[in-house]
Formats: structure tokens, C-alpha cells, sequence
């Protein structure tokens, strides 16, 4: 029984190869990349894994792209700034031979700003299941934070070991990531009829931050709890405001030629 390992990347130079490090044990790694420019690829063919380009149109449709590829039995998703572990590896080699599941979640720990994450609502932390059978799960197409599709009748199960995610190298990808998401997430808004505003941008980026800073303990994190509970403002906020861009017909004044006056 093997198992195939796929990654999805663009322009991840410093992240591809401790990525790819940490999965050296499987029977393939596939690296779906939108068109790097970076060296992303030729790092990741490097160590052995398998190149796929594939234009980016929405992350669901890059991922069921990339298991499209994959030929092992059992499949294991991880992302660029996420990293396998010892204990991880084992436990899954364990259940490719033992269980009767076909999908398993698989949890993660945050590390920012040389800390572990452990409030802010990054512990434990999720994201789609991460193992599963080939042809037992895919993808929604939705352009940012897809959802799943479960193609089993079996209950989900949850491994008990983590995976570790470092989902920022530094603040200047906090703030790119914002405005990334932001952009990809007004398809979603709009897809669920919302309207937007700049009072209500306001609004809905306070009640983000209160939620992460407050409610999810945030503030027990120190300063990076603090960034994060930020981090989320900004993203719902600008997001509100791009739905509010496209919904407006703002005009810029007409500016006519001025001509130079003849004396």
C-alpha cells in the first residue's frame, strides 16, 4: 500500500524544501505549482518530487487538480508552510495497515513570532482533512478556504499527533496574505448574497478582532496574539471594503485638457 504526498505552491523558495524534507518518507510527492518564478520548482525537483503546473483558478480547484495526479493508495495533503513529524509519520504508516476509516483530520500547531500559538483559536488547529483514501474526498471550488466534499459513509477520524504550520515568515506576509485573501474572498461574500459598506467593513473587522483577541484568549498569546487578533481586522475589513468597491460606482472628476492662455 503507498501513499502519495501533494503540496500546492507559488513562489515558496524559502518554504519548498523544509516542506518536502519532512515527507521524504512517502512513495511520491507531487507539487502542484501555479507558475513560479521564484525557484520553487527547480528546488522541488531537486528532492525528488514530481512538478505539476497548474494555473491558478481558486485553491479547491488546484487541490482536486493535484490529487488528479496522485497514484498512491492513501493521499496526505500539506501545505508549504506546513512540516510533517516523526510521530505523525508513524502514526499514519500505522493506519494505512490497521484502520477501516477512509478520511482523517490532522491537527496542527501554529508557530508565530517564535512562539507557539496556543490561543488566538490556532490550538488545536484544523484546516480540511488531510488523509485520506484516493477518491474518498475532494474539494468545493469555492476561490479561498474550500471546503471538502466526503465521497465515504464512514465517520471522520482525527490522528492524534500534530503536524506543525508556520503560516508567517514575517509581518510583511501577514499583511500580504490579508490583502491576498481579502481579494479572493469577495467571490465568497458575493456568493452569499452580501451587501457591502464601509460602516459595516468596520464593524464586521471589530468583531473579528474581538473574537480572536477576547474570545479565543488571544491576549494570552503575548504581542503575537495581539498581531493575529490585527491580522484578522485587517483581512474581514478590507474585505467588506472590496465587496463595497465593486458594488459602488464611484466616479473620479473628469479632468478636461487645460490649454496654456494666450496673452
Amino acid at each position: 500500500m503507498k501513499i502519495s504526498v501533494y503540496i500546492i505552491t507559488y513562489n515558496e523558495v524559502e518554504k519548498i524544501r523544509d516542506c518536502i524534507n519532512s515527507v521524504l518518507w512517502a512513495d511520491e510527492i507531487i507539487v502542484a505549482d501555479s507558475h513560479s518564478n521564484d525557484g520553487t520548482s527547480e528546488i522541488a525537483e531537486s528532492l525528488g518530487a514530481k512538478v505539476i503546473h497548474i494555473p491558478f483558478n481558486g485553491y479547491g480547484d488546484l487541490r482536486n487538480k493535484a490529487i488528479s495526479y496522485c497514484t498512491g493508495d492513501w493521499i496526505f495533503s500539506l501545505d508549504s508552510d506546513e512540516r510533517c513529524t516523526e510521530e505523525v509519520r508513524d502514526e499514519i504508516l500505522s493506519l494505512m495497515k490497521t484502520t477501516t476509516l477512509d478520511i482523517f483530520r490532522v491537527p496542527r500547531k501554529n508557530y508565530f513570532m517564535g512562539k507557539w500559538i496556543k490561543h488566538s483559536g490556532w490550538y488545536p488547529n484544523f484546516r480540511q482533512p488531510q488523509l485520506f483514501r484516493r477518491g474518498k474526498m475532494s474539494y468545493d471550488l469555492q476561490p479561498v478556504h474550500e471546503g471538502y466534499i466526503s465521497h465515504s459513509d464512514k465517520r471522520i477520524g482525527v490522528i492524534n499527533n500534530e503536524i506543525w504550520q508556520f503560516p508567517f515568515k514575517n509581518t510583511e506576509e501577514v499583511i500580504h496574505k490579508a490583502n491576498r485573501y481579502s481579494t479572493l474572498g469577495v467571490a465568497k461574500l458575493k456568493e452569499m448574497g452580501k451587501t457591502g459598506g464601509v460602516f459595516k467593513a468596520l464593524l464586521h473587522g471589530l468583531w473579528s478582532f474581538i473574537k480572536h483577541y477576547i474570545f479565543k484568549l488571544g491576549f494570552l498569546d503575548g504581542g503575537a496574539g495581539l498581531v493575529i487578533a490585527f491580522g484578522n481586522f485587517e483581512g474581514t475589513f478590507y474585505r467588506y471594503i472590496k465587496l463595497t468597491e465593486e458594488q459602488s460606482d464611484w466616479k473620479m472628476p473628469i479632468v478636461k485638457p487645460i490649454h496654456k492662455i494666450n496673452k
